[in-house]
């Protein structure tokens, strides 16, 4: 098991939309803990991206969906349950992006908000907060589109951050490559520490996604885990990157490190 915990990367401005982000996920998982396990499930199918809404966009059918026959990202639902959706437009181009800050259990939550914050600040210190903020639900969009695109008829909803996280794993993987990542390793009853660089433990993280991806396509059981919004997000990132860095200043120097240099006065 390999988990990162700290970047050698410094920044120059506070991470406040990235902490802004972890707050408002925190407190969506947390209020959906206070709900009845029906208002979960309305939360989730309301709120929560389902494909084939998006694929009858146009039409003016109503939808509905055994719930017994699903399961959703966060795990199976109760059984003699139909949910019915009624033709809106607005409605369902919204659960793109309330779909970001929904999530189905502590583990799903902590992975998403731990990996935010680990690279979200450099990447919100390179972009700025309101691009970087633009950035991520770009790429949260994106992602779910990849997801969508693989089966426009998939009655299951689709909860989580990972897409918009995987855009901001992307855009720092093309830009700090060769930052220093710590990372914890569990190897049976021995736990070490190892210092590699960036690009190793992303490109790890991508190619893992796309070979889950890809037995998912395969064999058709993809344990409920949206990989291709995963790799379509990071995709998006690394590719927007670029571009917006060559638009975008980079922010001030940062002051130098120790004890200011003393200066005596000259004769």
């Amino acid at each position: 098991m390999f988990f990162p915990y700290h970047d050698d990367n410094p920044t120059r401005r506070p991470p406040l939309v990235t902490g802004g982000l972890i707050a408002i996920n925190a407190l969506a998982f947390l209020w959906s803990l206070v709900l009845s396990p029906l208002g979960q499930l309305e939360l989730v199918y309301e709120h929560g991206f389902v494909p084939v809404r998006l694929a009858r966009l146009t039409s003016d059918e109503v939808i509905e969906i055994p719930v017994g026959s699903a399961e959703a990202e966060h795990g199976p639902q109760p059984d003699n349950i139909v949910v019915v959706f009624q033709p809106s437009v607005m409605a369902v181009l919204a659960t793109l992006c309330t779909s970001m800050f929904l999530h189905g259990g502590w583990m799903h939550l902590l992975g998403n908000m731990w990996f935010l914050w680990l690279f979200g600040n450099n990447v919100e210190d390179r972009l700025g907060h309101v691009v970087y903020l633009v950035f991520y639900l770009a790429g949260g969009l994106v992602a779910a589109l990849c997801h969508w695109l693989t089966d426009m008829q998939s009655p299951v909803p689709v909860i989580g951050a990972s897409g918009a996280v995987s855009a901001v794993l992307g855009g720092y993987a093309v830009t700090w490559p060769h930052a220093r990542i710590r990372a914890l390793v569990f190897l049976f009853v021995i736990i070490t520490t190892i210092e590699v660089p960036a690009l190793v433990v992303l490109g790890f993280w991508f190619v893992q996604q796309l070979l889950e991806a890809y037995t998912a396509f395969n064999v058709g059981m993809d344990g409920g885990v949206a990989w291709w919004a995963h790799l379509g997000g990071f995709i998006a990132g690394a590719a927007a990157m670029k571009p917006l860095c060559a638009l975008i200043a980079p922010p001030a120097s940062l002051p130098p490190r120790g004890p200011p240099a003393v200066r005596w006065p000259s004769r």
